[in-house]
């Protein structure tokens, strides 16, 4: 059955969107109020682009929050977790951000522009609001917006090579999420070693949105000696590497969990001098212990075809003790696999765990983050 859906003025496209649909586009999800590409029609090429060659993806939608001012650092400090002290310009930090209960709200990657000016490069929330009305009602000097910047990516094992080949060899001195201010025949751009991936790769921070169209086909050209294709982040993979998906995995309207439950504990610093937002209610989390636990999980039974969220997760006897929040069929691990979350108090060698799915009980076993089946 197929169904169309209208798009009004709260969703927006992209600077991509022409660029994507002549290209082929099959599918968009909506991300941050925004068309994102799902894919291009032929998923298993996509994976294998990415898997041993190059993809490029639409990821606009990825957006980016602004905080600029004398007090954006105060501001960046009582957001985020972490202790941001200490980063430098031009370094990208992963920065979990929760509310005043602990819950995780978001967790983008952060970019250091300036002693003063930074962005929030943010998943599925609206971070703009809250930091805003955090900024006010503590009466700093900031100013928080989302400025004309919409990332493309490269991703893939040959990504290295074809941004060697359109920025020049200096790319390859790029630490994981580092950065440089550049351009690329003549279009502005913060060039990142960054991307929802683990096959490597680079994110292309486009600061022109009038010339989407005109960088897309720049990157097309220049990867077309690669075997370059249009994707778009890969759920396949991403399952297979165990990477966090906020949203996915968690999200405050349907399934609230905190970074201990969601393996992101370590990026809580309880040493920091600052206070941040949540620091009694992760405190007393950490003295209580995490009641929920980030795992792998394997499924029983025939290939699940098509990528499925959320399902509960329970004993033989009836007793919901987890949730299996994104799973599919691995061809790299010739098995089902998903993630999700576990009561602390089952056992990782549990063998009574079943999910119900069309009607059946299959039988799912637990497994570490990444897999390695």
């Amino acid at each position: 059955m197929t169904f169309n859906i209208g798009v009004g003025p709260n969703i927006r496209k992209s600077v991509y969107f022409d660029a994507t649909v002549a290209d082929g586009v099959s599918c968009f999800s909506v991300y941050n109020h925004m068309l994102i590409p799902s894919n291009f029609g032929n998923p298993q090429a996509e994976y294998d682009s990415l898997m041993t060659g190059v993809a490029m993806w639409d990821v606009a939608a990825q957006r980016q929050i602004e905080i600029s001012g004398s007090d954006a650092a105060q501001l960046i400090q009582y957001l985020t977790t972490r202790d941001m002290s200490k980063t430098k310009i031009g370094q990208g930090r992963y920065v979990p951000i929760c509310n005043h209960q602990g819950s995780l709200i978001n967790d983008p990657v952060l970019l250091m522009l300036a002693a003063d000016r930074f962005w929030l490069s943010i998943a599925d929330s609206d971070i703009e609001l809250w930091a805003s009305a955090i900024a006010a009602e503590r009466g700093l000097n900031v100013r928080v917006f989302e400025p004309d910047v919409s990332p493309l990516a490269i991703q893939g094992p040959l990504a290295e090579a074809l941004a060697a080949d359109l920025f020049g060899d200096w790319v390859k001195d790029l630490k994981y999420f580092g950065f440089a201010q550049t351009e690329l025949q003549g279009v502005p751009l913060l060039l990142a070693r960054s991307g929802w991936s683990k096959q490597g790769g680079f994110e292309l921070y486009l600061q022109d949105g009038s010339r989407g169209i005109e960088l897309w086909n720049i990157v097309k050209a220049a990867g077309a000696a690669y075997g370059i294709r249009p994707g778009a982040p890969n759920d396949v993979e991403r399952l297979e590497s165990g990477l966090v998906s906020y949203g996915a995995d968690g999200r405050l309207q349907t399934n609230p969990c905190n970074p201990f439950e969601i393996s992101l504990g370590k990026l809580v610093d309880f040493e920091k001098s600052d206070d941040f937002v949540g620091r009694a209610a992760l405190l007393k989390i950490k003295a209580e212990g995490p009641k929920r636990r980030r795992v792998g999980f394997v499924i029983s039974g025939p290939r699940i075809l098509a990528c499925q969220h959320s399902l509960d997760v329970q004993t033989t006897s009836g007793q919901t003790v987890g949730i299996l929040s994104e799973f599919i069929y691995s061809q790299r691990f010739g098995k089902n696999i998903g993630v999700g979350m576990i009561a602390t108090d089952v056992d990782s060698d549990a063998s009574d765990l079943v999910v119900q799915m069309d009607g059946d009980a299959r039988q799912i076993s637990v497994a570490r983050l990444p897999f390695d089946l």
